[in-house]
């Protein structure tokens, strides 16, 4: 596994594979989608190429020039541009849209998946040198969650396997064993704001995989900025699901969360 191409997208997630990566002998081809990615990713992969997100056929041909059969996908590409007037597609990306059932992104991640296989390129799971980074069953926080907000806790987790399971979001907030806010095409940290301007305090946040989930791409991922995002809504407790949940930047995220009495655990 001597070359990986990082098909990189944004945050955190694609500088730790770098660092990973190389760390563990790979060469690393960057990726990287203009006004998308962290311009300072260059300075983490061996090599670095930069188009538009709209553009699969010119990601194929760099990676057949480059000579790469291994790639992975780490950090998020907001959905939404789909329904950017602005947003440019080549004739790859339309015949790909053309032949998705529907634009669930594990449809549309799945298409890509297989295009990739059927021009030679293995799609790595986004675990891979990142094993480390999965949440285990524990508190993570100094504090416990109350027997209330346990309660919640798994009001929520229900709800959010069978929203993850019909691909519409990862991610519940909930308040009483009510739901005040579903994760769709916005992302979780909108969701979060928005339910925590309907719980105005005490909201509890729960973010679980699909039960069939594909550990090639889309990925329960937190960090810092979800904590950031929970501060903003003055929600109280973020649960997330163990051995399927990367945390990025672990150490800044918890300290961040016990800094306002947060509770943060993985079931």
């Amino acid at each position: 596994m001597n070359k990986i191409g990082l098909i990189a997208g944004e945050g955190r997630f694609p500088f730790l594979f770098a660092q990973a990566a190389k760390m563990r002998g790979a060469f690393v081809s960057g990726f990287a989608f203009l006004k998308l990615t962290d311009k300072k990713l260059k300075k983490y992969v061996d090599e670095i190429f930069w188009l538009n997100v709209g553009e699969l056929n010119k990601l194929l041909e760099l990676f057949k020039q480059n000579r790469i059969e291994k790639a992975i996908m780490a950090g998020k590409i907001p959905k939404v541009l789909l329904f950017n007037p602005c947003f440019k597609r080549d004739t790859g990306i339309n015949s790909l849209l053309d032949k998705v059932v529907d634009k669930k992104d594990n449809s549309l991640l799945s298409a890509i998946a297989d295009k990739l296989e059927e021009e030679g390129i293995e799609l790595l799971d986004s675990t891979t040198f990142l094993s480390h980074l999965l949440a285990i069953k524990e508190t993570l926080s100094k504090r416990e969650p109350s027997t209330s907000e346990w309660e919640d806790i798994y009001f929520g987790k229900d709800l959010a396997k069978r929203m993850s399971d019909l691909d519409i979001g990862q991610s519940v907030v909930v308040k009483d064993k009510a739901i005040l806010a579903i994760e769709a095409i916005e992302g979780t940290d909108a969701a979060v704001r928005r339910g925590g301007r309907l719980a105005q305090r005490g909201a509890v946040v729960v973010k679980m995989s699909s039960p069939r989930q594909d550990m090639r791409f889309d990925i329960p991922v937190v960090g810092p900025q979800t904590i950031r995002s929970l501060i903003k809504a003055k929600a109280k407790v973020l649960a997330i699901e163990a051995g399927k949940t990367l945390i990025i930047d672990r150490k800044e995220a918890i300290r961040l969360a016990d800094n306002k009495g947060i509770a943060v655990v993985a079931i």
